[in-house]
């Protein structure tokens, strides 16, 4: 059984999961007004990372010592 996260490692770990989801954002929403394909293929990249990134942080952020009611209607995820 996994170790439950104390409650500071739980608020830093949602910090940096939602830091992490308005990175993926901007690298998503910018990919569309850059024109060098070396640069775009770079922020792909980082695209890709970045919700590899975020699922394997969710799966850690699953041992919180609390939980959040998620509400019934949610915004579509631009990353779908």
């Amino acid at each position: 059984m996994a170790q439950q996260l104390a409650a500071h490692e739980a608020c830093d770990l949602h910090e940096i999961i939602n830091f992490k989801t308005i990175c993926l954002a901007h690298s998503k929403l910018i990919q569309g007004l850059v024109f060098d394909q070396d640069l775009k293929a770079l922020m792909q990249k980082d695209v890709e990372q970045s919700i590899q990134a975020l699922a394997e942080l969710q799966a850690i952020y699953e041992r919180a010592p609390f939980q959040a009611p998620v509400p019934e209607s949610r915004p579509t995820p631009i990353i779908n």
